[in-house]
């Protein structure tokens, strides 16, 4: 008879370790996916809002100090059905600007021009041609320049025109809700005066106090005035001709960052 194979049975047993691992990378493929939904979540937020909210929420950020002494209007961390952070009747920016005390990077001096221009287009659009703002290291400026038969200041006086009257309302309207300091200048052509009474220095310091004084009247805090000077004619519009009416002209800067003398830079026209 023939001899029988024996059959042998193996036995394998799993080892606990083992059996642990089987579906384990499904439940970091879970976290991985909420966390992009999170994410893009938060990207959709973001787009909903406007670039200028965008921009002063960035500010904050950037600029955020546990220890600083600040009213944090943000910290009631939801979200409005207006789309803004905080209490309903103050917008990002005004919050950001009063937790910051100041607006002081380049994205934001952008802002505050823009908001400038948007209002002097609406508002003063006759006057657009005697308007400049520009952007230097040291905030935004503002000149209102005089121009043939259309002066800010009658020729000789301190007392301003109606027509500068309008446009410094117009600008203490949409500057008085910021925190920042305000640098007020007078400037003149290069005529002299007949008389030895009064110089154009005299008269170029006379009118950036006037300019103070209307801008205060509507609204202008006192205490955010960092300085009044007049140059006369040191600081020529049109160097080519000193006599030139648009070099009679008042500059209105918004300091922002470094509050020391604002640099002169070309200038754009609205």
């Amino acid at each position: 008879m023939a001899e029988r194979t024996p059959i042998i049975i193996k036995k394998m047993k799993k080892s606990h370790h083992e059996e642990h691992h089987g579906s384990s990378w499904k439940v970091a493929y879970a976290d991985f996916v909420t966390a992009m939904m999170a994410f893009f979540l938060l990207l959709w937020l973001l787009a909903m809002i406007s670039p200028e909210k965008r921009a002063a929420m960035s500010e904050y950020f950037r600029n955020f100090n546990l220890f600083r002494d600040v009213t944090t209007a943000g910290s009631k961390g939801m979200m409005n059905k207006e789309g803004l952070l905080g209490d309903k009747q103050n917008s990002l920016v005004k919050s950001t600007n009063a937790m910051t005390g100041r607006v002081n990077s380049r994205g934001e001096k952008e802002i505050i021009a823009e908001r400038l221009k948007k209002a002097i287009d609406e508002k003063l659009r006759a006057y657009s041609d005697q308007i400049y703002v520009d952007i230097v290291e040291g905030g935004v400026r503002i000149q209102l320049v005089d121009a043939e038969g259309k002066e800010m200041f009658a020729l000789g006086s301190a007392e301003p025109t109606p027509r500068a009257k309008q446009i410094l309302s117009v600008i203490a309207e949409n500057i008085q809700d910021l925190q920042n300091k305000v640098a007020i200048e007078g400037h003149t052509d290069a005529a002299p005066f007949k008389s030895s009474q009064i110089t154009n220095w005299e008269l170029s310091t006379a009118r950036a106090s006037a300019a103070r004084r209307e801008l205060e009247s509507k609204g202008l805090d006192p205490q955010r005035i960092a300085r009044v000077v007049g140059f006369a004619d040191q600081e020529l519009f049109i160097k080519d001709n000193p006599r030139d009416p648009r070099n009679r002209r008042i500059s209105v800067t918004i300091l922002t960052g470094n509050q020391g003398m604002v640099p002169r830079s070309s200038m754009r026209n609205f």
